[in-house]
């Protein structure tokens, strides 16, 4: 029947872009990275002997 062809165009639409979401929101959420330690942990204060 030609007349129930936009709805099932619209429902197609609305399933892949459910899809897109489900998978967008897995693909943000899967990684885990670990916290960075703060930079100025690791800088070490050298003493400064000139050579000259």
């Amino acid at each position: 029947m030609p007349q129930m062809s936009p709805l099932s165009w619209w429902m197609l639409f609305i399933y892949f872009l459910i899809l897109m979401l489900m998978f967008s929101v897995m693909n943000y959420y899967i990684f885990f990275y670990p916290p960075q330690k703060s930079e100025m942990t690791k800088i070490k204060i050298h003493s400064m002997n000139w050579k000259w």
